[in-house]
């Protein structure tokens, strides 16, 4: 009997299925490990992956930005890794070979007439529920610093406007966290509710588009942008971006905490918690050295006058 060819959609298909019944979600990365199978078996390659091979398919892009490439490759030595301890043929791309796969770039941090403008600027928008949903969730954002698929999950379950509290359910790492709100948030959550509830009571989800189906990212991403327009990033970046305002966030509470009598000192640790952070360094990817926040600093360091 022949034995059946081990295609390399086969090989990912059983990776993907392994990681994911250990917790794991991998959404992009699976979205591309896949994309690598169907160039692997289209190419008519067989047998375990190569360096050539995924290096060729990881550089394809050719316009795209050099780190790009290289988290291309990342992710699939990651899977070569897993497949040579069942094919010991499988080889390991060089690492670093096209370059860093992480980069911070620098966060555009909105100041508080940026913000203000893009509130005024949804407040505007035409539509019977549309002004009402932006506006609300743009000052959410900005005020509680969550992810925005965060907010866009929410449902009126998670919504507890009478405690002032939202639940995130199964986010980041499957973390479900309690995010308490500033009475002002919780005020402009319940106008929005009511709005809500006169044209969609049935509807679950907290916040909907016209049609009162659960709002889809891409399509707040699109409209933000518009929002934007005209606001131009201190990053470097082509656009600012929806999360640029939880690193806003991250920055203002800093800031305000250093400035407070009881400083920042050992507080960081609530911000990590609140922001739904597994680990306290997570949360230093957020924080920017504004001088603002240097000057602050600089003060903890003064010493005392002889």
């Amino acid at each position: 009997m022949s034995k059946t060819k081990l295609t390399m959609q086969c090989r990912v298909r059983a990776y993907l299925a392994q990681r994911r019944a250990l917790g794991y979600r991998l959404r992009i990365e699976g979205q591309l490990l896949l994309n690598f199978a169907r160039f692997a078996d289209r190419s008519g390659h067989s047998g375990p992956a190569t360096k050539g091979l995924m290096l060729r398919w990881a550089t394809l892009p050719t316009q795209a930005d050099p780190l790009y490439k290289a988290r291309r490759l990342e992710i699939v030595g990651t899977f070569a890794k897993h497949q040579i301890m069942l094919e010991p043929l499988t080889e390991l791309p060089p690492r670093h070979v096209l370059g860093p796969a992480h980069r911070r770039k620098p966060a555009h941090l909105f100041t508080m007439g940026q913000i203000r403008q893009l509130l005024a600027r949804a407040g505007r928008m035409p539509g019977k529920l549309r002004s009402h949903t932006y506006r609300t969730l743009i000052g959410l954002l900005a005020c509680s610093g969550l992810r925005i698929s965060e907010a866009l999950a929410l449902t009126l379950e998670d919504t507890d406007l009478e405690h002032g509290v939202l639940t995130i359910r199964e986010s980041k790492y499957r973390l479900t966290r309690l995010v308490p709100l500033h009475p002002s948030a919780v005020a402009a959550l319940k106008r929005y509710h009511r709005k809500r509830q006169r044209l969609y009571p049935q509807a679950q989800p907290f916040f909907l588009s016209e049609q009162g189906y659960r709002l889809a990212y891409s399509t707040v991403r699109t409209t933000f942008r518009k929002l934007a327009s005209g606001m131009v990033p201190a990053s470097g970046r082509r656009h600012v971006r929806l999360h640029d305002l939880r690193h806003t966030f991250a920055c203002r509470v800093l800031l305000r905490w250093e400035r407070s009598k009881g400083r920042a000192l050992g507080r960081l640790a609530i911000l990590s918690r609140y922001l739904g952070h597994a680990h306290v360094t997570d949360t230093y990817w957020y924080l920017t050295a504004t001088p603002a926040l240097l000057a602050e600093a600089g003060r903890s360091f003064q010493l005392p006058s002889l």
